[in-house]
């Protein structure tokens, strides 16, 4: 199966173990962030990424253009490793690394949440690329895809176990909406997709191909 076709399938089975009242609050609070247009604002093909740093998993700091000046870049903005459509998609990413190296770029991976978290969630996938923490979401913010959570949705997930304020050590209640960028050496944007239906994301082979 490739990325889609396991999504649509974790989709289904999930939704159908959730009562009435919780699907009636995930295709709510859904359908109001789809109205956001999150999508029209945040930066997009032809754009150039600002510059920013931050902390990977065991606590090196990471200048985005350092890395740029290695060769292009694909970024992979995730809500964080408590996401199974997240962990599915980083799954994917890592099987085809040797592909994106061959290209001669490299793959990070940006989330909200605390490096403690990021590494654990290296461990778990064996990954062998950066994953970068993203405190308050202010590089996402930079992107243009961050949004805040309705708090019917944050009661549900922590009834679900999923704790924001714990895996973020903040109680902003954000969270970016997922997306891939592919960035050339330049800096500048070849590829965005982004998505404010989470479970729905990019062909991994997509983004390579667009690395030319």
């Amino acid at each position: 199966m490739n990325l889609s076709q396991k999504l649509q399938l974790y989709r289904e089975e999930s939704f159908s173990k959730k009562t009435e009242e919780d699907k009636t609050i995930m295709i709510e609070t859904a359908e109001n962030l789809r109205k956001l247009e999150i999508e029209k604002r945040a930066l997009k093909e032809g754009d150039k990424i600002p510059e920013f740093q931050l902390k990977n998993a065991v606590g090196e700091t990471i200048e985005i253009y350092d890395v740029l000046s290695k060769g292009p870049i694909i970024i992979n903005f995730y809500r964080g490793a408590w996401c199974p459509y997240c962990n599915l998609e980083i799954a994917a990413y890592q099987e085809i690394l040797p592909e994106i190296k061959k290209r001669g770029a490299q793959l990070i991976a940006i989330s909200p949440e605390i490096p403690d978290i990021t590494m654990t969630l290296k461990e778990k996938h064996a990954l062998e690329f950066e994953i970068l923490s993203d405190t308050d979401n202010k590089v996402a913010k930079q992107f243009g895809l961050v949004f805040q959570l309705e708090d019917k949705l944050t009661a549900l997930y922590k009834k679900m176990g999923i704790d924001l304020v714990k895996s973020q050590e903040n109680e902003n209640n954000e969270l970016p909406i997922p997306a891939i960028y592919v960035v050339g050496a330049d800096g500048i944007i070849k590829l965005a997709y982004l998505n404010s239906d989470y479970t729905k994301r990019l062909e991994p082979m997509d983004a390579v191909i667009a690395l030319g």
